[in-house]
């Protein structure tokens, strides 16, 4: 048996607001387990963008249930039902370009009910599928899966290890389902969390010495192709990603000045998938906001590469001040400006 075989996310997609998906996905998580993985969360993605519908029909509140993609007008029009409905993601696609409102989307949301900058992205060129959120967004029915593949890496010395690890996960989950017709692929992203051998800067430190080393060598550009090569059934993102404060050793190189928002854009241009819960002050300008989004809206289309942002705020620290966040998923920092 091999230790450390974490699901991140098994996500069902579905045109209909269905109760039966629920049997679908117990069917699934069983299988899994029944092959000693361990099952994080279950997930709903809806093409229905209806919050109010989808959280009426799954009212488990263990599920983290998803609309997908919105554009400007619905994200508005369901502004108070987003921010008093717990547990419901999207994302705003500005794929086509940025105005200088979208950055007040975010801020009102920061007045509202900041805990729900948690589950809000802007995005660029997504790809569908994807089991992570907020960034999924429904293309056709059927299930994907997502792994917190950093934790394979434990007692491994070298990426190559690493990568041989991961491949055997991702081939038997493959061998799993490749008859399931519902079976949409595995997202091979990698997914880190927490501290120790969830993270992914404790893995590179260990193989690199520092991170901010790592930075100018390659590391990067061989893990993200082998994740992206070496898949048996890719779907989705398949990218690394850098969640600012989820990966609690990446929120110590934030406070050490060593993840500036600009290393953020860097390592997402060529391997990464964007700003990941990463911390905005109160006071921060609007503008500034906007230049970001306008940046990665330009970069995502010249590369045709996705990209995301996800800001999240506790809605009371300024810059220079520490978070209180009261989310478990999360490391409180002091915040840098952008």
């Amino acid at each position: 048996m091999r230790k450390n075989k974490i699901i991140r996310s098994v996500c069902y997609f579905s045109d209909t607001l269905d109760i039966d998906i629920l049997k679908r996905i117990e069917g699934i998580t069983t299988r899994l387990e029944a092959h000693d993985y361990a099952i994080q969360t279950k997930r709903i993605c809806s093409k229905d963008p209806s919050i109010a519908a989808i959280r009426s029909v799954f009212i488990d509140p263990s599920l983290y249930l998803s609309v997908g993609t919105l554009d400007r007008e619905t994200a508005r029009n369901q502004f108070n039902d987003f921010i008093h409905t717990d547990n419901v993601a999207f994302n705003l696609n500005l794929s086509n370009g940025v105005v200088p409102r979208d950055s007040d989307l975010l801020f009102n949301i920061i007045k509202s009910q900041p805990s729900k900058t948690f589950s809000f992205t802007y995005t660029f060129n997504n790809s569908p599928s994807s089991p992570y959120f907020p960034s999924a967004t429904y293309q056709k029915n059927g299930f994907s899966i997502g792994l917190q593949p950093t934790d394979l890496s434990m007692g491994c010395n070298s990426l190559d290890e690493w990568f041989q690890i991961m491949k055997s996960v991702w081939d038997e989950i493959f061998e799993l389902f490749c008859d399931n017709s519902s079976f949409l692929g595995i997202d091979s992203s990698i997914a880190p969390l927490f501290t120790g051998k969830s993270s992914l800067i404790h893995f590179v430190k260990r193989i690199q010495n520092s991170f901010s080393h790592s930075v100018t060598t390659d590391l990067y550009i061989q893990i993200s192709n082998f994740i992206k090569q070496n898949n048996p059934k890719p779907i989705g993102l398949c990218g690394i990603m850098l969640p600012c404060l989820e990966d609690f050793e990446l929120a110590r190189e934030y406070e050490a000045g060593d993840f500036s928002i600009e290393r953020n854009v860097y390592l997402s241009l060529h391997c990464g998938l964007g700003i990941d819960t990463y911390p905005v002050g109160v006071n921060e300008p609007a503008r500034k906001i906007y230049e970001i989004l306008r940046l990665l809206q330009g970069l995502s289309q010249r590369f045709h590469k996705p990209l995301s942002a996800r800001f999240v705020s506790d809605g009371m620290a300024k810059i220079g001040e520490k978070t209180n966040l009261k989310n478990s998923h999360l490391k409180d920092v002091i915040v840098n400006p952008l």
